[in-house]
């Protein structure tokens, strides 16, 4: 049985400087992303695009996406096969190409999940489990080009 899930989500335009959108170099690309009951998240355009360096981009966003579903189903999976995952941090990487009209879209993103376990003579079941959250991340699921996985596991205290 399937179900389905909405969410509902806020974005607002910050940007205008007083003259609105009257060239292209008089506004601003700020904006604030929000959803009911949590704090609102500082966004722009990426800096290439005119964009405050210092707020999150929407390709910023997507790449950060697909390792936070990644890493909630991995975790998961941890648990359900009783696998002590002590920490976990990814820095992954998406590569973006930019057409000459403007148009651009993803090429890939990598995610490179660095995982500490409490018991090392585990780390050869985490690879399929990583396979597994990889075709089970919603996200993943809906984009339209390659994500690639490249773990490493380390050993670490409970």
């Amino acid at each position: 049985m399937s179900r389905e899930h909405q969410y509902r989500m806020s974005v607002r335009w910050t940007g205008s400087l007083g003259s609105g959108t009257s060239a292209y170099n008089a506004y601003s690309r700020n904006h604030e992303i929000s959803a009911p009951g949590k704090p609102a998240l500082p966004g722009s355009s990426d800096p290439h695009f005119r964009g405050d360096p210092s707020r999150y981009n929407p390709e910023e966003l997507l790449v950060a996406s697909l390792s936070a579903c990644h890493m909630l189903w991995f975790l998961h999976l941890c648990s359900d096969a009783g696998i002590v995952v002590t920490a976990y941090v990814d820095n992954p990487h998406g590569v973006m190409v930019e057409e000459a009209d403007g148009a651009g879209q993803f090429r890939s993103v990598t995610l490179r999940p660095e995982v500490t376990m409490a018991d090392p003579t585990r780390h050869a079941e985490t690879g399929p489990l990583h396979h597994r959250a990889h075709k089970l991340c919603y996200i993943a699921r809906s984009v339209n080009f390659p994500v690639f996985c490249e773990p490493t596991v380390t050993e670490g205290a409970a």
